[in-house]
This record gives structure tokens, C-alpha cells and sequence, in this order.
């Protein structure tokens, strides 16, 4: 008889997870989020970033980075989707924040992690972490003029080059009225380079009343579970680690509860995969039509052996013909 699984919990106490879908940029859009979501396990996605500089923006930027505006704010199983803003003006930020709020967005999320150069070199992303001060006008001139009933939540880092600024931020968070921050447990020179270093946020756990995210590193169940031991969070967010294993935040909310999960088979996610190339046929232009699926497989064959060799075969196919027989050709062989 195989053993009962383990419930998550949180210094010896069982906790509820709500697991959020990280906002890669250039990864995570609208049909990888209609995609993960339709898999189970994820409560909260966000979009990639909205770029704010100096103007209120037309509603068809909102609509082509969050098209789920267009179905009350949702993915189509029902995942609610917050609309992250990136930027360094409060006024602008709080004028398009509000727009968002206004075409439906169930809530805001402001971007204050992102580590790209480009962005860090025009006042956005994670070199506002050196800014606290900034962090909390940009915050609290949001909240102040969204609708009491929308959320406004944060993401941040540990810091830009350290740590130092770490509790100064998420104090500017908390002060400024944000009811979530969501914490990549590196800085923005770490980088993704591991380990995540989720012990970090435990002292400021304690000592803050925001609820709190914890992120990175998380590519396996028993990852979630340290993260949470580590951490103190109960919550988690998802990003890598969830494009490897498609079925990873079900796999956690099943142990959660108490249930078994059957890892999924390369058989059971090959069809979201050919979902996300069908998808590309019909939307993307004839030289771009194999990159999100090239990009997938990139992270599947972490995980997946079958990844990797699909990933070979078709790495030099250009046309889109060619890409689709090869493709229909390995479903063939995966039946």
C-alpha cells in the first residue's frame, strides 16, 4: 500500500496555499495562462508588465496584454487575472492603474522586481528598490485612487545590488497601502542563479502585517514545502517550475489536501503543447509561429526526455508546413 501523502504545512500547522502563476515576461501570456489554469492548482495569475512612462495609455494596450479584460477579468477556468504595471511616475502609475481598474481588472499589481537591464536603465523594475520613499508615493498615490474594492499588490525582490533596503521596502509596501507583496528571494544581481534564498523573508514575516508571496526556486513539491518552512509563507508563486511540470500546482494542491497525485506523463502534456502551436498558426506571423513552442519545449525538457528530443528535431524548422507535420508526426508516435 503506497503511504497517504503529506499536507503541507507551516512550523507543524496546516495551512491553505493560494498559489499564484508568475508574469514572465515574454513567456507567460494569455494562452499559456489560459493553458496553466485549465490544469488546476493556480488561484491568481498576472499579466506581463504594462510599460507607464509619461501618459495615460489607450484601453487597446490593456486589452492586448490582459484580452481576459474582455471576459470579466478571468482566464476561461475562471483564474482571476491582476494587471502588473511597471514604471517611476506615481501620478502616471495611478491614472493608468486606474484605466485598468476601470476596463475590469480584478485587480493591480505593481512590478518593482523586473532585473533586465533595459528596464532598470529607464527608472523601472528592480533599481527602484534603492528608492523606498519612491516605492511608497508610487503605492500609495495608486491606492488612493483606485476603487476601495480593487487590490493593488507588489513585487519586488530582496534588493537591487543587497539586501539592505529589504524591510525599508516592504514597509513602503505595507505603508502605502498594498494588501499582497510577492518576494523573489534574491536580488536583482543574483539574478536567477540559484539558490533562492527564502530564509530572508522570514524576518520581515514577522514583523510586517501584509500577507505575504514567497518565489523562486520552486520546481518540485518538496521545494514548496521548504519554501514554506523556510519562508514562513504560506502562499507561493510559480513560475519556472510550473512551465517544466505543467501539472505542478495541482500536484502541490493535491498533497496539500491530503490526496495522491499521478506525476503527468509527457502522453498527458503533449496536447498543451500542440494547443500553444495551433494557437501560434492562427496568430502569430509565418517566422514566429515556432517560437513559443521551441521556448516550451525549452523548459519541458527539464523534465521531459520526449521534450528534449522533439526539441532537436524541430530546433532548424522555420516553415510553418514543416513544423506542423513534424509536430503531428511525434503526436502520432505519443498516442
Amino acid at each position: 500500500m503506497r503511504p497517504r501523502a503529506r499536507a503541507f504545512n507551516v512550523n507543524g500547522k496546516p495551512v491553505t496555499m493560494h498559489i499564484h502563476l508568475a508574469p514572465m515576461e515574454g513567456v507567460v501570456n494569455a494562452r499559456m495562462r489560459a493553458l496553466l489554469t485549465a490544469v488546476g492548482g493556480i488561484d491568481r495569475c498576472i499579466t506581463e508588465f504594462v510599460r507607464v512612462t509619461d501618459q495615460l495609455l489607450p484601453a487597446k494596450v490593456f486589452y492586448r496584454l490582459c484580452p481576459e479584460l474582455h471576459n470579466g477579468g478571468t482566464t476561461p477556468s475562471g483564474t482571476p487575472v491582476y494587471v502588473q504595471l511597471l514604471g517611476s511616475e506615481p501620478q502616471v502609475m495611478a491614472d493608468n492603474a486606474q484605466r485598468a481598474a476601470e476596463l475590469g481588472a480584478p485587480g493591480i499589481d505593481l512590478n518593482f522586481g523586473c532585473p533586465a537591464k533595459c528596464v532598470n536603465r529607464h527608472r523601472g523594475g528592480s533599481i527602484l528598490l534603492d528608492e523606498p520613499e519612491l516605492i511608497h508615493a508610487i503605492v500609495s498615490r495608486i491606492r488612493h485612487q483606485l476603487p476601495d474594492a480593487t487590490p493593488l499588490t507588489v513585487k519586488i525582490r530582496l534588493g537591487y545590488r543587497d539586501s539592505s533596503h529589504f524591510h525599508d521596502v516592504v514597509s513602503a509596501a505595507e505603508t502605502g497601502g498594498a494588501s499582497l507583496l510577492t518576494i523573489h528571494a534574491r536580488t536583482r544581481e543574483d539574478g536567477y542563479t540559484p539558490p533562492a534564498h527564502w530564509h530572508q523573508i522570514a524576518p520581515a514575516r514577522e514583523r510586517f502585517r501584509i500577507a505575504m508571496v514567497a518565489n523562486g526556486e520552486i520546481w518540485a513539491p518538496e521545494h514548496a514545502q521548504r519554501c514554506q518552512d523556510e519562508s514562513g509563507c504560506e502562499d507561493i508563486m510559480l513560475g519556472r517550475g510550473l512551465l517544466s511540470r505543467p501539472d505542478l500546482a495541482l500536484h502541490i494542491k493535491q498533497l496539500q489536501s491530503g490526496q495522491q497525485h499521478q506525476a503527468w506523463s509527457w502522453e498527458a502534456v503533449f496536447p498543451l503543447l500542440y494547443a500553444l502551436f495551433e494557437d501560434s498558426l492562427q496568430n502569430c506571423a509565418p517566422r514566429h509561429v515556432g517560437g513559443p513552442t521551441k521556448q516550451w519545449l525549452g523548459y519541458l525538457r527539464r523534465n521531459y526526455p520526449q521534450a528534449q528530443q522533439l526539441f532537436e528535431q524541430i530546433k532548424r524548422l522555420r516553415e510553418p508546413a514543416d513544423l506542423q507535420a513534424a509536430l503531428q508526426q511525434h503526436r502520432l508516435r505519443a498516442a
